[in-house]
């Protein structure tokens, strides 16, 4: 079910949570509602008629929808919420755009009554982007941090040295700003700059897994290889997105 009421974050900052749990997506795709006059929508989520409708319930009027990456948890309601509200969407890849110029990184977006920033934090994927939103002092992370979770490089598309510029830029505007975290999936989390630093870290001893892995099985070893050596315990469904990340730093290592 879909959340029965929109959670209250921050004045001007509300969360509706879709119905779509899983391994890869948590407790479910997380849709923000910014503003006090109507409402951003920061990520309409899944293609699920109870969660757009609950959406457009709890937002009053939409004035804008902003996407945070490509992958189809985020995007595939983008067509149902503006059938319903007729609101333009804006994403930094021109193809999840609706009537509107594709995003731009450092813009400053002015909606519904809040200013909000945005912000490119490639790595998941290529085009994945979050939001600063000043006056709450809070970041909307896409899925470049998770609540619960570490996020998957989609290797190819997502790069181990994008991943780690882009924990490093946010640790220092967590550190300038103070921000918390509005994650796309999981529960918020309470200090940006201190996660930042976890996960880089965290990033880093994986790497070095890795490489130790590579000297106990041969340079040549596969990422099918590795995967077994560094998540030894990983459940059978999360196993592929282990190896996109193994994937990631192979290539990262290789380079």
């Amino acid at each position: 079910m879909v959340d029965a009421l929109a959670l209250e974050l921050s004045d001007g900052v509300r969360r509706l949570r879709a119905p779509n749990p899983g391994p890869m997506t948590l407790t479910g795709t997380n849709s923000y509602l910014i503003g006090r006059r109507g409402a951003v929508v920061i990520d309409p989520g899944p293609a699920d008629d109870e969660h757009l409708d609950a959406l457009v319930a709890v937002a009053g009027r939409v004035e804008l929808v902003l996407i945070t990456h490509r992958h189809r948890d985020h995007t595939a309601g983008i067509d149902g919420l503006v059938e319903r509200t007729g609101a333009p969407v804006r994403a930094l890849l021109p193809e999840h755009c609706r009537g509107a110029e594709p995003l731009v990184d450092g813009e400053r977006i002015d909606a519904a009554g809040v200013p909000l920033d945005v912000v490119a934090t490639p790595g998941h994927t290529s085009d994945s982007l979050s939001f600063f939103v000043p006056g709450a002092r809070m970041l909307l992370s896409g899925d470049t941090i998770l609540g619960g979770s570490t996020t998957v490089l989609d290797h190819p598309d997502g790069t181990l040295a994008d991943y780690l510029a882009t924990l490093e830029a946010l640790s220092a505007l967590g550190d300038r700003t103070g921000a918390s975290i509005l994650p796309g999936h999981g529960e918020p989390i309470a200090a940006l700059d201190a996660e930042a630093q976890r996960l880089h870290a965290h990033r880093l001893r994986r790497l070095e897994q890795v490489v130790a892995a590579l000297a106990h099985l041969g340079e040549e070893a596969t990422a099918d290889d590795i995967v077994t050596q560094v998540y030894p315990d990983a459940p059978a469904g999360v196993i592929p997105a282990a190896r996109h990340s193994i994937e990631a730093q192979l290539a990262h290592l290789r380079a």
